[in-house]
């Protein structure tokens, strides 16, 4: 009885710590990502002012190159796969010059017309801060690992407005088929926290609930699962372009310096040559598409290109609102091709479904639904979800996300290595 008895006291003294630690982080990286987000606001607002705003590209992602070499180089990439680097191979310690580093950078790029996103940079800039925490706490590296993982959740959540998608993403996306469920408690209360102070510092969410939706029925349940596969491809795509062109971006001579000025030239031809919607965070074209208004056919393609050049030239930011943009195009044209005249509501299920398969995060992907579109698109969204996340294979658009599980025992999987793994 008495063992019973302290086995509970440790449980609820446990559950105590981890409220206090998470409500820190969670504290710490909402402030952090409301100036973040109230910078990159301003910045983007003065650069925009002007039509041809991104013939400066160039020199941004040169800057931003230098800059991320020069103080800080794990600031350098798409931000979230340095923390899930970070996570599994130093017990989640982070340089504490990522922060600011991660920050400057990550605003040159994207108010100059980078394709990239700006959850990754708070979700670094976060866990760079929990990472200080941590070192102030004189924590263990167990201890550490888990307030770090705190500071990925609270950064998604805080940046999107999804506290419980943000919270599940945290623990979902270390791993390929495995949720981290020892930091779950801490997530949660680091994502609820980080939320509601961006929320109170006046931070702005987009939530578009999803209304005209048709009744599910076996037609409607075999065209959800046809476009779980359809959004697995594009998933692919995405990956292997992303990788493709950072190998191509390596053979040049010349180095970095080289690199950074020939992406910025491409992304300036693409900018004038194609358009300028698929440069920049392109918010106003994704909600376009998920308000039903149509885009081109190969705008999945072109913003794929434009967030691959941005991160092999050396921009700084993340690649989960690109994924975003490429799941909603993705919706667009799978509705063009089938005739059904449901844009808006395939555009949502590919904004989750596109995520779940580069991500490797069904279940966050899942819930993002929800909170983003509301529970009448949700059973829709999740089961695309979890077709596009089997149909990515054993892929992802973070090369160090270790894999848990093999999605086939007729596909080998080196499991217990990272996807990213030559």
């Amino acid at each position: 009885m008495t063992k019973k008895i302290l086995e509970e006291v440790t449980l609820m003294g446990s559950l105590a710590k981890w409220m206090a630690y998470a409500s820190v982080v969670g504290g710490v990286v909402g402030l952090s990502t409301s100036g973040f987000l109230y910078l990159l606001t301003w910045a983007t607002g003065r650069a925009s002012a002007h039509p041809a705003y991104f013939v400066v590209l160039p020199g941004s992602l040169l800057a931003a190159a230098y800059l991320t070499r020069r103080l800080a180089p794990d600031a350098e990439g798409h931000g979230t796969e340095k923390v899930i680097e970070a996570v599994h191979l130093r017990s989640g310690r982070i340089d504490w010059r990522v922060a600011p580093v991660k920050a400057v950078t990550s605003v040159l790029t994207m108010a100059t017309g980078g394709s990239v996103g700006k959850e990754g940079p708070c979700a670094q800039i976060g866990a760079g801060l929990a990472s200080a925490i941590s070192s102030l706490l004189r924590a263990k590296d167990v201890d550490r690992r888990k307030i770090v993982i705190c500071g990925i959740s609270a950064g998604f959540a805080s940046v999107f407005g999804t506290p419980i998608a943000g919270a599940l993403f945290g623990v979902e996306v270390l791993f390929l088929g495995q949720i981290v469920y020892d930091t779950l408690f801490p997530a949660f209360v680091s994502g609820l926290t980080g939320y509601y102070v961006t929320r109170l510092l006046g931070a702005a969410y987009f939530h578009h609930e999803i209304a005209a939706l048709r009744p599910m029925t076996e037609g409607m349940l075999l065209k959800t699962v046809i476009f779980g596969l359809f959004c697995g491809l594009i998933s692919v795509f995405l990956i292997e372009m992303v990788r493709m062109v950072h190998r191509g971006f390596r053979q040049l001579p010349g180095g970095w310096p080289v690199r950074a000025c020939f992406g910025g030239v491409l992304l300036v031809l693409v900018g004038w040559l194609v358009s300028p919607a698929y440069l920049g965070l392109g918010l106003q074209t994704l909600q376009s598409m998920l308000e039903g208004q149509t885009v081109p056919a190969t705008a999945f393609f072109w913003k794929s290109l434009s967030t691959a050049i941005t991160l092999a030239g050396g921009g700084s930011g993340g690649v989960i609102t690109p994924i975003f943009f490429v799941g909603a195009s993705a919706g667009h044209l799978f509705d063009a091709m089938t005739a059904s005249g449901d844009a808006a509501v395939y555009a949502a299920m590919g904004f989750c479904a596109v995520l779940a398969g580069c991500a490797n995060t069904p279940i966050a992907a899942s819930v993002l639904a929800v909170e983003m579109f509301g529970p009448r698109v949700a059973p829709f969204a999740a089961l695309a979800s979890v077709v596009s996340f089997v149909v990515s294979g054993h892929r992802s658009v973070y090369p160090s996300q270790v894999i848990a599980v093999q999605k086939s025992p007729s596909v080998p999987a080196d499991v217990g290595h990272p996807v990213g793994r030559p």
